[in-house]
């Protein structure tokens, strides 16, 4: 009897354009990539797509205003009563010839991107202080960050002398029909459902930049239709996985639940 053909453990990832061949290029040729894009339109499963895709180990940092460069490098801890030096994210993915993807590095602390610059150049070194290595990365290792520049300021800009050393893509939420596709493999609902629910969201995102600070994601709409597809009613559904998630205004919320209201006929 033949053995059962291992699983496909790839994430899913529905492609937009030429984003896959681009992150591919990047990473023959030894480039660091820098994604943009809104929140939940796909880049963290981007990312997870293709490291899986080009057999890679992936390294995931969710960046916030307390990360230090020692957070990504590593420090020494002291245990068993000794000083022990442990390795950072950053410096384990070098390591390992993986990715290192620093999801919205920038809101991490400016000393951080001082530690990337060497990696994200033609030297591609990363200099241990503490412990003075100097580590020269491997052709298969790969830096990878992200932001969403509608959060951008003039605190949480990122540089240019540190964003010219990338190869830049730029993400959007996809079309309602492509939404729609996204929504049936990842949920497993009707197309009738899909359908509704990605035209929520083309509605829903026109209000961008006027009554919402941040407009419907994907996730979201995922996260309703698991809900309808566990026996939930679809307005009900949508209220607690959209609307309730966009605003804490009361009345910006009576406004979003007329959209969907109308979407199922109530």
């Amino acid at each position: 009897m033949n053995a059962a053909a291992p699983a496909d453990l790839t994430p899913f990832y529905e492609p937009c354009a030429d984003e896959a061949t681009v992150f591919e290029s990047a990473w023959k040729n030894r480039l660091p990539l820098l994604i943009k894009g809104p929140t939940g339109c796909g880049k963290t499963r981007f990312v997870a797509h293709m490291a899986a895709k080009l057999g890679l180990p992936l390294f995931t940092v969710a960046c916030h205003d307390d990360l230090t460069a020692a957070d990504l490098v590593g420090r020494h801890l002291i245990g068993d009563g000794q000083t022990v030096w442990c390795d950072g994210p950053l410096t384990r993915a070098v390591r390992a010839g993986g990715i290192c993807y620093l999801d919205e590095v920038v809101e991490a602390r400016k000393d951080t991107t001082v530690v990337l610059h060497p990696l994200a150049d033609d030297r591609r070194l990363l200099p241990i202080d503490r412990t003075g290595e100097l580590l020269a990365a491997p052709p298969s290792f790969m830096l990878v960050v992200s932001y969403n520049p509608g959060y951008q300021n003039l605190l949480k800009g990122m540089k240019p002398s540190t964003r010219q050393r990338f190869v830049s893509l730029r993400f959007d939420f996809p079309t309602a029909e492509r939404e729609a596709a996204i929504l049936r493999r990842e949920t497993g609902c009707d197309a009738d459902l899909a359908r509704r629910l990605a035209g929520i969201a083309a509605a829903l995102r026109q209000l961008r930049d006027h009554d919402l600070e941040e407009v419907a994601s994907t996730r979201l709409l995922v996260y309703a239709a698991l809900l309808v597809g566990d026996g939930m009613d679809p307005v009900l559904a949508c209220r607690s996985a959209i609307v309730e998630s966009l605003t804490d205004d009361p009345e910006v919320a009576e406004a979003l639940m007329e959209v969907v209201s109308a979407t199922f006929g109530r």
